[in-house]
């Protein structure tokens, strides 16, 4: 059977894609600066006989696997880069580099396409189709490396593109996709509410822009509940709140605590899946520090910047998903539909141009105690869900 000889190939090369990921995952690299992992994954095509085109959308990396008779292209998208955060973790193969660290697993999503290119060029006489290897550069970080990446012609001649994420929240062995709309579009926000600063001790005396902007982010939270349907998804989140002159890696030592400042910066997030909605939600926030600051004799100035945009799954490429799971899985360990999640992710922009399907891969391990969301500063996964990724990869183009 197919399915047994794709787990085959797959655990053969198993113990190489482990070195590869924890190798990737000890040297991080952020955004576009991904030379050294751009390096490992074009060492790789190329070891393999794949021709290779790098420094594609700045540092990514292209290969094709051609084959004979075939009257399509498929491509399969890793991305590479890391984000800024201290790991906290205890591994062996912790992050060497201060700051930087893999937390969202997109070594393992490089290692797991290398993995897949080498089982591919074994199994090139079972291929219905030729296959495209995107790497990419700059995920995490806006406007996203993907954009790029097609302006350079990554989907040049590709009729249809998957990409995989290493989630936590689902078990190893277990894949999870929807129809439509998987992942948000992912917006930000910068707003300077300005005041009037001086003494604590005469308040009166002042505009206070911290008792002002506390009240906005409170209210904030009411655009949601009171002006989105309840049967749609929205997301509001201030992440930052500055005010005053306390340095925020060393807490209040030596900040002036009896000075109301002259003004704050609030900054945050807004995930949404339509673009109705998104309108809505941009609009109302504006309409709430506006009537803040005006009610208070206030001023401010609001910065909003559209994200990446809705990943969405389109139907034809789920139906190639949903065979393909299927022929690895049992039905119990594909989870279909699943709601979409309001993270964020440039593959969106790959799914505005052609035919796609995003699917999330379980990496967690209760037992293991693998249970810590990406982004979190002790997130890992079992490394065993590598060999799930490459298997979905490798079924897509054996189908």
């Amino acid at each position: 059977m197919m399915k047994d000889l794709i787990f085959e190939r797959c655990r053969h090369h198993f113990e190489d894609i482990v070195a590869i990921r924890r190798d990737i995952h000890q040297y991080p690299e952020l955004g576009f600066d991904v030379h050294r992992t751009a390096g490992i994954a074009a060492d790789a095509l190329q070891a393999l006989g794949i021709p290779v085109k790098t420094g594609i959308g700045r540092t990514g990396v292209v290969g094709d696997l051609d084959v004979p008779g075939a009257l399509k292209r498929i491509a399969l998208r890793a991305d590479m880069d890391a984000l800024p955060i201290q790991e906290m973790t205890d591994v062996p193969y912790k992050s060497k580099i201060d700051g930087k660290a893999h937390l969202c697993g997109h070594d393992a999503h490089t290692a797991m396409l290398i993995g897949t290119a080498r089982i591919l060029s074994e199994l090139r006489s079972h291929l219905k189709t030729h296959v495209r290897f995107i790497f990419q550069p700059s995920e995490e970080a806006a406007p996203g490396g993907a954009p790029a990446m097609i302006t350079d012609g990554a989907l040049e001649d590709v009729d249809e593109i998957y990409g995989v994420h290493v989630f936590p929240l689902y078990a190893v062995g277990e894949y999870a996709t929807c129809t439509g709309p998987m992942l948000a579009q992912s917006d930000t926000f910068q707003i300077t509410l300005t005041g009037r600063g001086g003494h604590a001790a005469f308040p009166h005396l002042t505009v206070d822009p911290i008792v002002i902007g506390a009240q906005f982010v409170t209210a904030l939270q009411s655009i949601i509940s009171r002006n989105v349907d309840p049967l749609d998804s929205a997301v509001v989140s201030v992440t930052q709140f500055h005010g005053g002159d306390a340095n925020l890696q060393e807490g209040l030592a030596g900040a002036a605590l009896n000075v109301i400042p002259p003004n704050v910066l609030i900054g945050g997030t807004v995930r949404t899946l339509q673009k109705s909605v998104q309108k809505r939600v941009r609009e109302q926030i504006e309409r709430l520090i506006a009537g803040f600051a005006n009610a208070n004799d206030a001023t401010y100035t609001f910065d909003y910047q559209d994200g990446y945009p809705v990943t969405y799954n389109h139907e034809s490429c789920v139906k190639t998903v949903l065979s393909a799971a299927g022929e690895l899985v049992e039905e119990d360990d594909l989870i279909f539909p699943v709601p979409p999640v309001l993270g964020g992710e440039d593959f969106g922009y790959y799914s505005k141009e052609i035919p796609a399907c995003f699917v999330m891969v379980g990496a967690g391990n209760k037992e293991k105690g693998i249970v810590n969301m990406c982004h979190h500063p002790q997130f890992d996964i079992d490394e065993t869900c590598m060999i799930y990724g490459m298997a979905l990869f490798t079924s897509l183009v054996t189908l």
